[in-house]
């Protein structure tokens, strides 16, 4: 009883601390739709496009384009990296050099954590769960929670992985906020309570979509993104799974933005 009681009291203070208390029990909750969605983390954001959910930089996007996306009746999805070091964000130097390890592939400014010890980075990851929150976002996408499966210069294993996801997941939620599962397709069943909704890349390339079924079972949507093929390679697939796919260039500038024929904004 008395473990109980901290725990309703640690998320009371939370919920206190953040004034959001209210909103956390309200947040939203997207359902499975093949309706396009739009990703961009690159250039100045065009709110243009004809998507009803956006997904964009936390540190880059102001809280003006968050509140002129929401004037427009759209949802706002805030990128973080959560299981990553990048060398050029405001808050690099927060994280100690004794997490920082392997480079990720093909990105010379970008380098794995190690989530095993997230308690010495935890600090700064607040932080930018904080941002999201003050700019209204409706959800986080946390970036790179899949480090177990990739060479990050740490033997990080499936527990450290679930512990690390269902912190991020929980801090969210105490903001107020949804909370996107990306990628880590081998943990979804483990996830699938703790996460809102799923953000995927090229699941049909490789394969893998059928791994995220479960949260289109549980009522929980998928949005999804692809690089190398043509929608008409997948977007079939697509509308029988409830997935919202979209075709994007690996940089996620505003465009190419390619919805699946007949969705709204395709041409």
């Amino acid at each position: 009883m008395a473990g109980r009681r901290f725990i309703a009291l640690a998320t009371l203070t939370a919920c206190l601390g953040l004034a959001l208390c209210g909103s956390a029990l309200a947040r939203w909750q997207p359902t499975p739709t093949t309706q396009p969605w739009q990703w961009q983390l690159q250039g100045r954001i065009d709110t243009g496009v004809d998507a009803p959910v956006y997904d964009v930089d936390g540190f880059e996007t102001p809280a003006s384009v968050v509140r002129l996306l929401h004037e427009q009746g759209r949802h706002v999805v805030c990128y973080l990296d959560v299981g990553s070091w990048e060398s050029y964000r405001p808050d690099a130097g927060s994280f100690p050099k004794s997490v920082i390890g392997r480079r990720y592939e093909g990105f010379p400014n970008e380098r794995w954590l190690d989530i095993r010890r997230f308690h010495l980075f935890a600090r700064p990851l607040e932080r930018r769960f904080d941002i999201c929150a003050r700019k209204g976002f409706d959800a986080v996408e946390p970036d790179n929670i899949a480090g177990w499966e990739n060479k990050t210069g740490f033997p990080i294993g499936a527990a450290a992985q679930l512990r690390f996801n269902r912190w991020v997941a929980w801090q969210v939620h105490a903001r107020g906020m949804a909370v996107a599962l990306k990628n880590d397709g081998g943990q979804v069943r483990q996830l699938l309570g703790s996460f809102d909704f799923a953000i995927v890349e090229e699941c049909f390339q490789y394969d893998e979509c059928g791994l995220y079924e479960p949260f289109v079972t549980a009522g929980k949507a998928v949005f999804e993104a692809e690089y190398e093929l043509e929608p008409s390679e997948y977007c079939g697939a697509a509308a029988s799974l409830d997935i919202s796919a979209i075709g994007k260039s690996y940089d996620l500038f505003a465009f190419p933005w390619r919805p699946c024929p007949g969705s709204p904004g395709a041409s």
